[in-house]
């Protein structure tokens, strides 16, 4: 046992906010605001579930429409997650079926951050 603090017993908690009417998804670190991506949300027709949510599963490179990375989220119905996309141009508008779209890099970049059982807040 370490008399001190020890690198590998400090853990860094991660949250995720996702504000629908902003677009943008928001990363913090310890509480404290870490990177700001900018998104897209589910069109009228199909909103983005409100609520809070945990990171359920992710995948590396899903297919299809889903771009580079997906991160599932606990939702109760129905199955909503985080991705990227291979409509870039979507990026900043309401257009999805209720997903989070986010630009390939930045969903690679959030994939190799934050763990599964991250807390996903959206608003």
């Amino acid at each position: 046992m370490c008399p001190y603090i020890c690198p590998f017993m400090l853990r860094v908690t991660y949250k995720i906010v996702v504000n629908t009417s902003a677009r943008t998804l928001t990363l913090y670190k310890d509480g404290k605001w870490f990177k700001s991506f900018p998104v897209a949300v589910g069109k009228p027709s199909t909103p983005t579930p409100k609520g809070t949510f945990r990171i359920k599963n992710k995948a590396a490179n899903p297919g299809g429409p889903f771009g580079a990375r997906w991160l599932g989220l606990s939702t109760t119905s129905g199955s909503y997650g985080i991705h990227g996309t291979n409509n870039p141009s979507s990026i900043g508008k309401a257009v999805s079926n209720g997903c989070i779209r986010m630009y390939n890099d930045d969903v690679i970049f959030l994939y190799n951050t934050v763990p599964v059982g991250t807390i996903v807040q959206i608003i």
